[in-house]
């Protein structure tokens, strides 16, 4: 045999007994701080435990870390040391147990410096402990003392509570496991109050179902959801921007209603139009010009007015195209008359067309002012518009 083995055969064994409380029962019960070393302590904590509470399982598996530290100091070998302790973690679980149970077995091996370890626990809770145990000392054996439940009995209850609290504080299905059957209550007990109004009771329910099975179908929970995030968090767009959209908007409205006058003054000075196509035909001059007649007026104003914002806006962006929108409003508002005699001709074909003619022209005449109002003031206004990538301040902050 080599030196090295031989050092190996002789060093010592250094066993822990551990003993695990991962729900804090000592403290919170019998009020015992813990890491407890030594067969005294953990005796008499254990008792104190068990004066508490007779039920409880962590103060059945002190003793039972203790028994197994009496057996093994009965039968251990000269180069064989044991000492039992007893660490716990924290009534709240998760992490913040954990936590406590690793700075606790951390002071425990600080005393004892163990290169053994057999762990003891009352079910499978406290075995979640394992691996952090094992990652600092081997773990060579688990003793785990069931007392009042079986393994299956304990998971199946836990598994149980957590859904039980997921139902309560889960907000995605509390509104459903609670918000139900407590509107079905409420509803119920309202119904109850007022005689002879409870025999409607079963049709609300059905019609509360079939509204939450559509909205549920239909995604109406999901764009509601939706729309209120976006109107929370909606950040208004620049002033120029917004009065373009308005403008836009009431342009629309303008237009839709002017074609919706001109049917009806279509509808309101026609008699009645035989099917036929030759009937129809000869019919349709008259009906173009009613219809012109009363479109002419609002369809004038909506374009003018979309026109208008959109200049609004091209003006604060320092945009040359806002005198060409300027120019196009003037034509626009003029073409309101080019409409009237077009329509005062196709209603009476025998008139003289003097006045379209003179509207025709003037239009022409207007146009070719503008242009040239255009080109005066873009030359005036050069500098303006060179800067028309900058923004200002007062209206570009969106």
């Amino acid at each position: 045999m080599t030196e090295k083995g031989a050092a190996q055969q002789q060093k010592p064994k250094r066993i822990l007994i551990l003993c695990v409380d991962r729900d804090g029962d000592l403290e919170t019960k019998a009020g015992i701080k813990t890491p407890l070393m030594g067969r005294t302590a953990n005796i008499d904590a254990a008792v104190s435990l068990a004066l508490h509470d007779p039920e409880e399982p962590d103060a059945n598996a002190m003793f039972e870390a203790v028994r197994i530290t009496d057996r093994l100091q009965n039968e251990k070998q000269p180069d064989e040391s044991f000492e039992i302790a007893t660490i716990s973690g924290s009534e709240l679980g998760g992490v913040s147990a954990d936590r406590k149970l690793v700075a606790e077995l951390n002071t425990v091996l600080s005393s004892f410096s163990a290169n053994e370890v057999i762990l003891v626990s009352d079910g499978y809770s406290d075995e979640a402990i394992l691996p952090l145990v094992e990652s600092r000392v081997p773990v060579s054996s688990v003793r785990r003392i069931v007392i009042k439940h079986s393994e299956s009995i304990e998971e199946t209850a836990a598994l149980f509570s957590k859904y039980i609290r997921l139902l309560f504080n889960d907000p995605r299905y509390s509104r459903i496991a609670l918000g139900l059957p407590g509107l079905f209550f409420l509803i119920f007990g309202i119904l109850y109050i007022f005689p002879g109004y409870l025999n409607y009771y079963f049709i609300v329910i059905v019609l509360i179902l079939g509204i939450f099975m559509l909205g549920k179908g239909f995604g109406v929970d999901r764009a509601a959801k939706n729309f209120y995030k976006w109107a929370k968090e909606y950040n208004p767009p620049p002033l120029p921007i917004q009065i373009s959209n308005y403008t836009a908007i009431v342009g629309i409205l303008c237009i839709a209603i002017s074609v919706y006058l001109g049917i009806t003054s279509v509808v309101n000075n026609m008699p009645p139009i035989p099917i036929e196509l030759p009937s129809v035909i000869s019919a349709l001059p008259t009906m173009t010009s009613w219809f012109l007649r009363g479109i002419m007026d609002l369809m004038v104003v909506g374009i003018g007015t979309i026109l208008f914002g959109r200049s609004i806006r091209l003006y604060f962006e320092r945009d040359a195209r806002m005198l060409r929108n300027a120019a196009l409003i003037v034509l626009i508002g003029w073409s309101r008359w080019i409409l009237k005699e077009t329509a005062d001709i196709l209603l009476s074909p025998g008139i003289r067309y003097d006045n379209l003619v003179f509207s025709i022209v003037v239009g022409i005449l207007i146009g070719i002012a503008s242009v040239l109002v255009i080109f005066i003031i873009h030359r005036s206004a050069k500098d303006f518009f060179d800067k028309s990538k900058e923004k200002v301040d007062e209206f570009g902050e969106g």
